[in-house]
């Protein structure tokens, strides 16, 4: 591991993305811009006279799928600008200005759900038989009605629009202060070399074989955060209060409540994943425990986590080895899919290295029209070649998606977003175990499988019972400091490691450096979305008929129905625990297997 990271103009041109396919010029994001708020101001000019006839509203629909496809081209761009150098400021520049115009257009369009809302839903059923261009339209109408209970007068919707520009103040600043102002110390490395300390390269060396360089990373790291505990405190409280305020101006009981409505998903999903979790604990306490055993260690330590439970075996993979594995584990999803990949790889569509100021972890964006891209920051581990298949699955659910649909019905619904990248970490599992040619290479995988339970859905479920514990906690007026943030985490982590893990008291601060609770109950879909993950691949492997056309047609859907229903299209009900338990039941005979081969 080299000292600094590099530069972002010293990385290779072949290991970025290419985002002159979204604008080749400067000057072609402006003209975008321009054209996104012309396109606003153009719908803005139909105000009372949209609902007049079934062309009328047709005019406005097609103007504005336009406008936000338009803006949202402007915006990506923006953010994946920003998001390969956050330092730099002119990419700050660029992604406040896009801020600001969504922000903008968003209060101009504002009228156009309560005067949709005016129509009487008879009559509209009666515009779709007099105007069959609407069709195109019907998912997004109908969302609207849907959520009719909770939509406000137009003069409150624009204030409400108006307000969005700041309510992403807490998001911003976290991401400037972690990505950008946090300087973290250098760490003496194994050969006596120093390491400068980064959120990119605290799960490497977390996953070191070195315990006392895990242990000194884990301390700086986490002491640089509880440095700062009391400005991410007030962030995140931050955070909380502007889900309190749209939630109580939208008449929700509770943010969570408002947040899962928003997705069209049932409360009860997320409540029956919970209710499985705690049901199941004594696997996550029996992993815990086979850990201590094969770690050999007297204290399970917090910092002993990551640590690959097979000692004595690294795996160090190339950029270029982890494409070419990618490409065969994936060749079930058929050969057309395979192209695409390939399409992906050979066309920069990736953002590979980590550089100074590039935004931590890995994601997928999309954009409509052209194709997807992808943000990671490839290190050469087991973990990374996992990352690239899953951020993969993103891109091509988005790409089959935008083939497949119209702009604003390809744009699925968070719910279902993890579905399709944790059915690649499936795929990529089972291949490289059936490719494993040796007892400790095959115990590596499961250590890596056991990870994925642990780390998706055990540790996502701890997360959003954090998040909701603490929106309920301000909901009812008690003060999210730092301390009290800290004590409940520390809670939860033992409660949900056990009594055999020494929960070591600076955990009690990693609540602070978790970007997804400025998403807004995101998390818990990573648990919902690995159970379905788990049982599409196993079918799709085990070649069941139609599993992979049921599959494909899924990803093909958008949002042309509720995320449970695309989900039973693919064989998985989520209304019911089903799903869940099952996977947890995979979990546990994952154990005795690795149990079974550290006893030869």
């Amino acid at each position: 591991m080299e000292q600094n990271l590099p530069e972002r103009n010293e990385v290779p041109v072949s290991m970025t993305w290419r985002l002159e396919d979204i604008y080749e010029t400067a000057d072609l994001w402006e003209k975008d811009l321009e054209k996104a708020n012309a396109l606003a101001k153009e719908l803005a000019g139909l105000e009372g006279h949209i609902v007049e006839s079934p062309d009328t509203l047709l005019k406005a629909m097609k103007l504005f799928q336009d406008t936000m496809e338009t803006i949202s081209s402007v915006y990506s761009y923006a953010n994946m600008k920003h998001d390969q150098d956050t330092a730099e400021p002119e990419n700050q520049k660029l992604i406040q200005r896009a801020q600001m115009a969504y922000v903008g257009i968003s209060e101009m369009l504002s009228f156009m759900d309560p005067e949709i809302l005016s129509l009487p839903e008879e009559r509209l059923k009666e515009f779709y038989e007099e105007e069959k261009g609407l069709e195109e339209f019907r998912v997004t109408l109908d969302d609207v009605y849907r959520m009719k209970e909770h939509s406000l007068s137009k003069i409150e919707e624009k204030i409400l629009a108006a307000s969005g520009d700041m309510a992403e103040t807490p998001s911003n600043a976290f991401g400037m202060l972690s990505n950008a102002d946090m300087k973290f110390p250098e760490i003496e490395g194994e050969d006596g070399e120093k390491i400068g300390l980064s959120n990119g390269r605290f799960v490497p060396l977390q996953m070191s074989h070195n315990r006392d360089l895990r242990k000194r990373s884990f301390e700086a790291f986490y002491e640089k955060y509880k440095e700062f505990k009391n400005t991410f405190a007030a962030l995140y409280d931050g955070q909380v209060k502007q889900q309190i305020f749209y939630a109580k101006s939208r008449g929700y009981e509770s943010t969570f409540k408002r947040a899962v409505d928003g997705n069209n998903v049932d409360p009860a999903v997320c409540d029956n994943l919970i209710a499985s979790i705690h049901d199941n604990m004594d696997k996550m306490h029996r992993y815990v425990g086979l850990r201590k055993k094969l770690l050999g260690v007297d204290e399970l330590h917090m910092y002993d986590v990551y640590a690959p439970m097979v000692q004595d075996y690294t795996v160090k993979v190339s950029y270029e080895d982890a494409m070419a594995i990618s490409l065969e584990a994936l060749r079930p999803l058929g050969e057309d899919y395979i192209e695409v990949v390939k399409e992906a790889y050979e066309n920069r569509w990736i953002d590979v290295l980590e550089n100074k100021g590039k935004r931590s972890g890995a994601y997928s964006s999309g954009v409509y029209g052209v194709h997807p891209y992808m943000l990671l920051n490839f290190n050469g581990t087991l973990d990374d070649i996992f990352t690239l298949v899953h951020e993969m699955g993103h891109s091509m659910h988005t790409y089959y998606s935008s083939k497949n649909q119209s702009f604003l019905n390809s744009e699925y619904k968070i719910f279902v977003a993890e579905v399709a990248s944790t059915t690649n970490e499936v795929l990529l599992l089972e291949y490289l175990l059936k490719k494993a040619e040796d007892e400790k290479e095959k115990a590596n995988l499961i250590n890596h499988y056991l990870e994925s339970f642990k780390g998706t859905v055990y540790r996502q479920t701890m997360f959003i019972e954090f998040e909701r514990k603490t929106n309920e906690m301000a909901e009812q007026g008690i003060p999210l400091t730092a301390d009290t943030l800290s004590e409940l985490y520390l809670s939860l982590n033992k409660e949900y490691f056990g009594d055999e893990m020494i929960s070591d008291p600076l955990i009690a601060y990693e609540w602070s450096r978790i970007p997804h609770f400025y998403y807004n109950f995101y998390v818990y879909q990573y648990a919902t979305s690995y159970a379905a993950a788990v049982d599409i691949a196993h079918r799709i492997l085990e070649g069941e008929e139609n599993a992979l056309s049921n599959y494909r047609e899924f990803l093909r859907s958008g949002c042309t129905k509720d995320p449970v229903s695309l989900l039973k299209i693919a064989g998985v009900d989520l209304s019911t625990r089903k799903p869940i338990d099952s996977a947890l039941k995979i979990f546990d005979e994952a154990i005795t297997v690795m149990e079974e081969i550290s006893d030869k």
